[in-house]
């Protein structure tokens, strides 16, 4: 079984909406980390004081066929394509230890349905 990691860097404000979708799709635990981005726009200033959007990363290790329909998932319901509030990607995993057999029957069962 083939392994791979989603990533999703996304406005701190839809993350509630993004644990909802992915585990819709089929996802099951997350990682997820507090973050600060910089873009290519200047940050608005108040009496001095400059005010930068909270982000939220999350990390899925995911069988890499689910990772691909839990991203387009993402994609869809955050409407990530007409807004610029997040960016999702994978990265294969080659050698991963500590995942839950649990989890595993459950990425071997969701599989055999797609079949």
């Amino acid at each position: 079984m083939k392994f791979a990691a989603l990533v999703a860097m996304l406005a701190e404000d839809l993350e509630e909406q993004a644990i909802a979708s992915a585990k819709a799709a089929g996802a099951g635990g997350v990682t997820i980390l507090n973050g600060r981005g910089l873009g290519n726009e200047q940050k608005k200033t108040f009496f001095g004081l400059t005010f930068e959007g909270g982000q939220t990363v999350m990390i899925f290790v995911l069988e890499k066929k689910l990772s691909l329909k839990v991203m387009k998932r993402l994609v869809d319901d955050l409407d990530l394509k007409n807004h610029s509030s997040g960016v999702v990607f994978t990265l294969p995993l080659e050698h991963i230890a500590g995942i839950d057999h649990q989890q595993i029957e459950q990425f071997e069962q969701l599989i055999k349905n797609d079949l």
